[in-house]
C-alpha cells in the first residue's frame, strides 16, 4: 500500500497537493532537481509524502519563466465610484496548492553528486539548456530542455501559451502547455513518456474570482478501463487576512473506487503566514515568518494517522544582496540537518551551490555541488 499525502510548497503549474490516498499499486516518488532517476509518472507524483507537497516539481533540465497569479481585472468604461461598488473588496486568495509554498520556499533542497547546467536564450520567445548530472547513487545522465513563450503579452512581464518540454538520454519526455483562456481562466495540460511508451496525462483548469480561486483536475482517465482520478480545490477569501478552503480527491480504477477530503486554513499578517490543513489521513501544519528583508524562518507540523508518525523541521533562509550570497538552512525531529549555500559570481552569467546533508540517526551523509551558466 502507498499512501498519498499533500506536502505544500512548490511551483504552482502542477498537480495539485493531495492529502490522502492509497492504491494497491507501488508509487515512487519523481527526481528532484540534483538526483537524477528515471522519470516518474507525473500524475503519481503527487504520492511523494514530504518532497512534492501540492506542486509539481519540474524535471531537471530547464527552467520555468514566471507565470504571475491571474490578476482579474475590472469592468473598463465604468466610473470611479461604479466600480467602487461592484468591485468585491476582499482579496483574490490564490490557489488551494499555495496555502503552504510561503514555509516551503525557505527550506534546503537536496542535491548529489556534480550538475552543471547550460541555459542559452536562442530568442525573445524561445530559450534552450542541457544539463549533464554525475552521481554515486544513480546513473548518470544528460537532459535536453526547451522553453517557448507565446506573442499573447497579459502582463508587463508574462505571455501565454507556455510551451516547456525535457528529454533524457533514454528518450524519456516531460512536457507542459500553459495557457490564459481569459483574464480568469487558466488552463495546464502536462504528459509524459517512458522511452518509447506513453505513461499518463493530466489536465487542469483554474478559475479565480475576485475574492476565490476553483480548480479542477483530471489525471490519467481511461473510459474503457474506468479508472482516473480527479481533484477538486477551492480557496474563499473570509477576510482580508483570512482564507478557508477545501480539497475533494475522488479515484476510481476496476473493483474500487473512494473520495478523500480535507479542509484548510491560512491566515495572512503583515509579515507572517500561518496555514493548517486537516484531512482523514493527518493534518500538516506551518509557520512562515519574515524577520528582515536577509532573514527567513518556517516551521512545519505534520501527522500521519496510518503511519502512525509526526514531525517537526525548522528551516530558514538568509539572503545577503550586497554579497550576492544565499543561504538555506533546516533541522527537523527526525535529526537531518542539511544546507544549501548559492552564490552568484557576477558580472559573468554564473551561480556556483553547495550542498550538504546530514542524517544522525541513518548515520548518512550527501553532498552536491552544481554549476549553471546563463
Amino acid at each position: 500500500m502507498q499512501e498519498v499525502k499533500r506536502d505544500g510548497a512548490g511551483e504552482g503549474l502542477g498537480l495539485p497537493g493531495i492529502t490522502s490516498l492509497s492504491f494497491d499499486w507501488e508509487i515512487k516518488p519523481w527526481a528532484v532537481y540534483w538526483l537524477p532517476a528515471p522519470p516518474t509518472p507525473l500524475l503519481l507524483q503527487v504520492a511523494v509524502a514530504r518532497e512534492d507537497q501540492g506542486c509539481y516539481r519540474y524535471p531537471p533540465g530547464f527552467t520555468m519563466p514566471p507565470v504571475s497569479p491571474i490578476s482579474p481585472s475590472s469592468p473598463t468604461g465604468s466610473a470611479p465610484d461604479q466600480q467602487g461598488e461592484t468591485e468585491s473588496p476582499l482579496p483574490n486568495p490564490g490557489t488551494f496548492e499555495e496555502c503552504h509554498r510561503k514555509c516551503k520556499e525557505v527550506f534546503p533542497a537536496q542535491m548529489e553528486g556534480v550538475r552543471l547546467v547550460v541555459n542559452k536564450g536562442l530568442s525573445n520567445h524561445f530559450q534552450v539548456n542541457h544539463t549533464v548530472t554525475l552521481s554515486t547513487l544513480g546513473d548518470s545522465s544528460y537532459r535536453f530542455g526547451s522553453t517557448y513563450v507565446g506573442t499573447q503579452q497579459t502582463g508587463p512581464a508574462e505571455s501565454f501559451p507556455v510551451m516547456v518540454g525535457d528529454m533524457d538520454n533514454s528518450g524519456s519526455l516531460n512536457a507542459q502547455v500553459i495557457h490564459q483562456l481569459s483574464n480568469r481562466v487558466r488552463s495546464k495540460l502536462a504528459f509524459q513518456t517512458q522511452q518509447q511508451k506513453f505513461v499518463n496525462w493530466q489536465c487542469d483548469a483554474e478559475f479565480r474570482g475576485e475574492d476565490f480561486t476553483a480548480a479542477v483536475t483530471l489525471g490519467n482517465p481511461d473510459v474503457l478501463v474506468g479508472s482516473g482520478i480527479m481533484v477538486a480545490h477551492y480557496l474563499q477569501s473570509i477576510t482580508s487576512s483570512l482564507a478557508l478552503g477545501g480539497e475533494l480527491v475522488y479515484h476510481r480504477r476496476p473493483g474500487e473506487e473512494g473520495t478523500v477530503m480535507s479542509l484548510a486554513g491560512r491566515y495572512t499578517g503583515s509579515n507572517y503566514v500561518a496555514t493548517l490543513t486537516v484531512g482523514g489521513a493527518g493534518a500538516h501544519a506551518s509557520y512562515y515568518h519574515k524577520a528582515n528583508d536577509q532573514l527567513q524562518v518556517g516551521v512545519e507540523f505534520e501527522a500521519s494517522t496510518r503511519m502512525q508518525d509526526t514531525s517537526v523541521s525548522l528551516g530558514y533562509q538568509l539572503d545577503v544582496p550586497k554579497a550576492n550570497l544565499l543561504f538555506k538552512g533546516s533541522l527537523d525531529s527526525n535529526w537531518v540537518v542539511g544546507a544549501t549555500l548559492e552564490k552568484k559570481l557576477l558580472p559573468l552569467p554564473l551561480s556556483l551551490a553547495l550542498c550538504a546533508f546530514l542524517n544522525h540517526r541513518k548515520n548518512k551523509f550527501q553532498c552536491g555541488f552544481g554549476i549553471t551558466i546563463g
